[in-house]
């Protein structure tokens, strides 16, 4: 079964996409927990960052340098949190690996969901 981050990967969900290649596709999140809320998502479907091989580090890696760029295009450079959710305890909902892109504002800790 498809999650909805692999519907948004294959065009069949829309989203505001900032930026995509083979890799990875980063949205803004359709349910935003701070003024700027970006996911980077992997086109690889992996669960979380605990399933991930070695040939996946790569990829993470690609992804953080992303992060870097984002962060200078969304003028948020100064003040932002990336958080990576592992498991439903921890908050995770869709089990497709992304990264959470969040600032524009102050952050308070309970922002941290998906």
């Amino acid at each position: 079964m498809k999650t909805i981050f692999q519907k948004i990967i294959d065009r069949e969900i829309s989203a505001d996409i900032l930026y995509e290649d083979d890799d990875m596709i980063c949205i803004r999140d359709k349910f935003p927990q701070a003024k700027v809320h970006v996911l980077l998502i992997s086109k690889k479907r992996i669960p979380s960052i605990f399933d991930m091989e070695e040939e996946d580090y790569a990829l993470l890696m690609k992804m953080f340098r992303k992060i870097k760029d984002l962060v200078q295009q969304l003028n948020i450079v100064e003040n932002y949190r990336i958080v990576i959710n592992r498991g439903r305890h921890a908050g995770q909902t869709i089990f497709h690996f992304h990264i959470h892109l969040l600032g524009g504002e102050r952050l308070h800790e309970n922002r941290m969901t998906h």
